[in-house]
C-alpha cells in the first residue's frame, strides 16, 4: 500500500463524527438486544449503556470497515457485540474489585448486588455471542472465543498478582495484551473481516488497533495517578487501593532503595490506601520518573500505530483513524 498523505487528521473526537450516524445505529441495536425475561438483566444493561463510555471499541470496529472498503448491517451488529462483551467486563471487574463507582455513578454490584452483577454479565455474554451468531461466519465466532478466552485468562493472572510488588515490566505488558490490546485488535480484525478485505488488510488493522490498544491501557494507568476524578468517573488511585500494581509504579520499584521499596510492600498488604500513603507512592513515583517513562512507553506504542495507519491511502477514515491515536495519548493527566 502507499504511504498516506500528510492531510491533517482530524483533532479530538472529531474522528467520531465519521461514524456518528453508525454508532446511533450501534446504540440502538444494543438498548434492542440488552432487553431480558428477567427485569434484573435489562435493567443493568440498560444502566451500563446509559453511562456514556468512550464508545472507542465500536468506532474502531467501524471506522476499520469503512477503511477496508464498506460497513454495512453486519458491521453495525459486530459493533454492538463487541460493546456488550466490553460491558460484560466491566461488571465482572467491578465485582471481582470490589469498586463502588464506574463512570462517575455507582456500579452495577453497589446497586443490584455482586450476584445479580455476575448473572448479567454471563447473560450480556451470552447475548452478545447470540447476536454474532445470527451471522453465520465460523471465523467471526473464532475470533470473538478467542478474544473472550484471552481476557478471561488476562483477569485471571491479574488476580494471582494483585497485592504483589514483584509485578513486572513483563507481567504487566502481558496482562494489558490480554485484557486491553486484544479487544482493540479484535475489534479492527472484525471490522476488515466484514468489509471483505484481503487478510493481509485484516491483518495490518489489527496490528495497528493492538498497538492502539496497549496506548490506551499505558495512558490510562498514568491517569489513575494523576487525573482527577471527574476525568476518571472514579477515585484516584484505585487501583493501588485494589491491590493493582502498574507501570509507573513498577518503574519507581526499579528505582526505589530498600527502605522505599518495603513501605510499598508495607501498604500493598495492610491495604492501607488512605491520602496520605497514596501521596507517599505518588511522590515516589514522581521521583524515579515512573509517570514520565510510562508516557514515553505509551508514546512509542502510539507512534507504532501511527506508522502501521500510516501505510494506507490518505482518505477521512485513514486520517479518522491517525487521529485515535491523538485521542487516547492526548487525554487530560
Amino acid at each position: 500500500m502507499q504511504l498516506g498523505k500528510t492531510t491533517q487528521a482530524p483533532s479530538g473526537r472529531e474522528f467520531l463524527e465519521l461514524v456518528r450516524e453508525d454508532l446511533q445505529r450501534v446504540d440502538k441495536e444494543i438498548n434492542l438486544r440488552s432487553v431480558a425475561s428477567v427485569e434484573a438483566i435489562t435493567a443493568i444493561g440498560h444502566y451500563l449503556h446509559s453511562s456514556g463510555g468512550k464508545r472507542l471499541r465500536p468506532a474502531l470496529l467501524l471506522l476499520s470497515a469503512r477503511l477496508a472498503g464498506g460497513a454495512g448491517e453486519e458491521a453495525i451488529r459486530l459493533a454492538a457485540v463487541v460493546e456488550m462483551i466490553h460491558a460484560a467486563t466491566l461488571v465482572h471487574d467491578d465485582v471481582i474489585d470490589v469498586a463502588e463507582t464506574r463512570r462517575g455513578r455507582p456500579s452495577p454490584n453497589v446497586l443490584w448486588g455482586n450476584h445479580t452483577s455476575v448473572l448479567a454479565g454471563d447473560w450480556l455474554y451470552m447475548q452478545a455471542f447470540q447476536v454474532a451468531l445470527e451471522l453465520r461466519n465460523f471465523r467471526i465466532l473464532d475470533i470473538l472465543i478467542g478474544l473472550t478466552q484471552t481476557m478471561v485468562e488476562g483477569e485471571l493472572l491479574q488476580l494471582e498478582r494483585l497485592g504483589s510488588a514483584a509485578v513486572t515490566e513483563a507481567d504487566y505488558m502481558d496482562l494489558v495484551d490480554r485484557k486491553t490490546a486484544v479487544l482493540f485488535s479484535a475489534c479492527a480484525r472484525l471490522g476488515a473481516l466484514v468489509s471483505g478485505a484481503p487478510v493481509a488488510v485484516e491483518s495490518q488493522l489489527s496490528d495497528y488497533a493492538w498497538n492502539l490498544g496497549m496506548a490506551f491501557q499505558l495512558v490510562d494507568d498514568v491517569l489513575d495517578f494523576t487525573a482527577h476524578e471527574t476525568v476518571l468517573g472514579k477515585p484516584v488511585g484505585s487501583d493501588l487501593r485494589e491491590g493493582k500494581v502498574t507501570l509507573p509504579l513498577i518503574y519507581a520499584l526499579e528505582q526505589a532503595d530498600s527502605a522505599e521499596r518495603e513501605s510499598v510492600e508495607s501498604l500493598l498488604r495492610s491495604g492501607d490506601c488512605q491520602p496520605q500513603a497514596l501521596a507517599g507512592v505518588f511522590e515516589l513515583i514522581m521521583k524515579h520518573r515512573g509517570i514520565e517513562r510510562s508516557m514515553i512507553r505509551a508514546e512509542a506504542f502510539a507512534q507504532t500505530a501511527r506508522q502501521i495507519i500510516s501505510q494506507f491511502p490518505d482518505s477521512p477514515h485513514q486520517r479518522a483513524l491517525l487521529a485515535m491515536t491523538e485521542a487516547v495519548t492526548g487525554r487530560d493527566h
